[in-house]
């Protein structure tokens, strides 16, 4: 996984509290995908987003 340097803002999918939420992660990428990798505001839980190929 190599990070890019980018940031994304927008909607995660949060696992454990089952809802979308804000939020603000990192963009890295592996095999030609790119990937958003955050924190959820609320429970602190670990949260991805595919965003498509680089």
């Amino acid at each position: 996984m190599a990070e890019t340097g980018e940031t994304y803002k927008g909607e995660f999918y949060c696992v454990k509290c089952k809802e979308k939420r804000e939020a603000e992660g990192i963009v890295v990428e592996t095999n030609g995908r790119r990937m958003a990798k955050g924190k959820c505001p609320v429970c602190g839980t670990n949260l991805n987003r595919i965003l498509g190929k680089a």
